[in-house]
């Protein structure tokens, strides 16, 4: 049968990836389905979403920002604005359901669909969740979770534990090993660290790799490390600087199944994608948080796995003192290692995609 399915939000990876995932499942699921997504214009999903081989309409709409400005004064006309687009996109391409991801997008579009008697699932990927889910939970009639204790965000009756949905090519990395030390022109004898800390990099872990690698190149290790495009210059002048020949630094590591397959330790951020990803690959893991997010939910993601350790946190302020020893003393403690490699395994939620695509299945039908 053939459905129209329209998927909004996006504004990171973080959201953006799980809501392909999910649009991928639907195509195994329904053929000759029709799937629109519903993005802000100016991000990322503008470009990520047709890469992946799907049609985007764009939103005007923003954030409220946290510190006063002149963008908050036109925050109310661009919400009015995409109101009134969101409408016209979704009587024009008259979708079965609507599904939201989280993000500017999904906001305008889930209410407009809601108002209009759509169906509306929502995939919220933190333990905390943002404050537009919260809004749209009143009339969505499912909400899709990767954590425990969401029905102090959510109505309990609607809330189902899927987990977060995560590219396919990584849901086995280790048949990739000797391929992906070749891909990246590793030492095939040596322990690899993988550091990533988000497509745009994350300062205070690429400073704290940055301070020592004068202590890292006298080590019988390597490092594969993300540093994203805004630090890239200033961190491969560094490397080629201390002449570091076992540190690989990359401006954006585009084979993830790759990079994942050839890490013995891995050093990450501690976002909601970034997390469901380390649950699946099952590698030992250092998460280092960042400050800069709304409710310091990347702490409460952390804390989901070390509360079960699982993991291994480091808070943002104290890396340029501890990560790179703590990093360094896990890659060559392999007990270590392989207990918490154990206990990640164990959260992990490989098919988190088919479940929630088995949510909007019963409520198309349903309808």
């Amino acid at each position: 049968m053939s459905y129209k399915f329209i998927i909004s939000g996006g504004g990171t990876g973080g959201h953006i990836f799980p809501a392909i995932a999910i649009a991928n499942e639907l195509k195994v699921n329904y053929p000759d389905s029709e799937i629109l997504f519903v993005g802000a214009k100016g991000k990322m999903e503008m470009k990520k979403v047709p890469e992946a081989g799907y049609k985007i309409k764009g939103l005007e709409i923003v954030g409220l920002q946290r510190r006063l400005t002149i963008k908050n004064l036109l925050f109310p006309f661009k919400l009015l604005k995409s109101l009134s687009d969101a409408k016209k996109i979704i009587k024009e391409f008259n979708p079965d359901i609507v599904i939201g991801v989280g993000g500017y997008a999904s906001g305008p579009t889930l209410r407009v669909a809601g108002k209009l008697g759509i169906p509306t699932l929502i995939q919220e990927q933190n333990s905390y969740a943002g404050l537009t889910n919260k809004l749209l939970a009143k009339n969505a009639r499912k909400i899709c979770v990767a954590y425990d204790g969401m029905d102090v965000f959510f109505p309990k009756k609607k809330i189902v534990f899927t987990g977060n949905p995560v590219r396919n090519d990584i849901l086995n990395t280790t048949a990739k090993k000797a391929i992906a030390i070749t891909h990246f022109g590793l030492n095939p004898n040596l322990k690899t660290i993988l550091i990533i800390g988000g497509s745009l990099g994350a300062r205070t872990i690429n400073e704290s790799i940055k301070d020592k690698l004068i202590q890292i190149k006298a080590c019988n290790v390597q490092l594969l490390w993300q540093t994203g495009s805004y630090y890239y210059s200033a961190m491969k002048s560094a490397v080629d600087g201390e002449a570091c020949s076992n540190v690989f630094p990359q401006e954006f590591i585009n084979k993830m199944d790759f990079a994942y397959a050839v890490s013995d330790v891995i050093i990450s951020r501690a976002g909601a994608l970034s997390v469901s990803e380390l649950c699946i690959v099952g590698k030992p893991a250092i998460l280092v948080p960042s400050p800069n997010v709304s409710e310091d939910h990347q702490t409460k993601n952390a804390k989901s796995l070390v509360d079960k350790k699982a993991a291994i946190h480091v808070n943002d302020v104290d890396s340029h003192t501890k990560l790179v020893e703590l990093a360094l003393e896990l890659v060559d403690n392999e007990s270590f290692c392989n207990e918490l490699s154990t206990n990640i395994k164990k959260l992990a939620k490989p098919n988190a995609a088919k479940e929630i695509v088995l949510e909007i299945k019963k409520l198309i039908v349903k309808n």
